[in-house]
């Protein structure tokens, strides 16, 4: 396995970039990021499923809410409104399996920056929708106010898990590491004998190739 060098970490004196192997004392931060990149797998999963869920079996309510933010044209907007819940449930179960996780992650950013982009413009055009994140959606009645704060918050630190995973492969657990389909950009750490805290495996005892 050839180890990947981290510029950021040499610069510091952290790492020796002549041999791209990280030290000792950075094993802790290096041993956390798959562990790290696997929480953010679940947290976004869980999120997407049950979007989806909620979404899945009222459609109607789902085109509905896409149209609220009045963005795409009608027939585009039914597309997505049908569409868009399907699309959360398989991208969510592909990040709880960890199968193709680097895609799902990026199909997963791309779509928080979409609903970041929707809600935003909906805030500043004076909309009063309900996002229809988790099911529901369209204007909101009498006395409802917009949580678009709340919800902007929300989905950006969504994409950012998202970006994340893109960035740092699978993880821990995962069916990529597992199957040997993907590597990951952890650094080696140093001292490591090729056992497993050296790998880039994703704890079931498959490494992963760089």
């Amino acid at each position: 396995m050839t180890a990947v060098p981290c510029r950021d970490l040499a610069e510091q004196g952290d790492i020796d970039d002549t041999d791209g192997v990280v030290p000792m004392r950075s094993r802790t931060v290096l041993q956390a990021v798959p562990w790290v990149t696997t929480v953010a797998r679940l947290v976004v999963a869980g999120v997407l499923i049950v979007a989806g869920w909620l979404k899945i079996g009222t459609p109607a309510l789902s085109v509905q809410a896409v149209k609220a933010y009045e963005l795409l044209p009608e027939s585009v907007a039914t597309a997505v409104g049908y569409g868009l819940p399907i699309i959360e449930i398989v991208v969510g179960v592909l990040l709880v399996v960890g199968l193709l996780t680097r895609a799902a992650g990026a199909v997963s950013a791309l779509l928080m920056l979409a609903f970041v982009v929707g809600i935003a413009s909906a805030w500043a055009r004076g909309l009063r929708i309900d996002c229809g994140c988790f099911g529901g959606g369209g204007q909101l009645g009498a006395g409802q106010d917009p949580s678009y704060l709340w919800e902007l918050l929300r989905d950006a630190g969504l994409f950012l898990l998202g970006a994340w995973i893109l960035w740092f492969g699978p993880g821990r657990f995962s069916l990529d590491s597992a199957l040997g389909l993907v590597g990951s950009r952890e650094p080696r750490v140093a001292g490591g004998g090729g056992g497993a805290e050296g790998d880039d495996g994703d704890g079931l005892g498959a490494p992963s190739p760089v």
